[in-house]
């Protein structure tokens, strides 16, 4: 997708200079990339936090120890 986008050059030469990307095409998805598997984490952390996860009942380090190994 071809995008015109108003970045000041300072931003862009910024986001270059830390991804190490070949040119600003690249540099920018990375950012971008970047940036939304963040958001990712922050919207499972939230979710795990008003929902936390539970071991079924009877789950125990030893009968999971029993299925390793067979």
């Amino acid at each position: 997708m071809k995008v015109t986008a108003l970045i000041p050059d300072k931003l862009v030469s910024e986001v270059k200079e830390l991804t190490q990307g070949k040119n600003i095409t690249e540099s920018l998805i990375k950012a971008l990339s970047e940036w939304v598997a963040t958001q990712k984490i922050k919207e499972l952390n939230l979710r795990i936090s008003e929902e936390p996860l539970e071991f079924k009942s009877g789950f125990n380090s030893d009968s999971i120890r029993k299925i390793n190994r067979t």
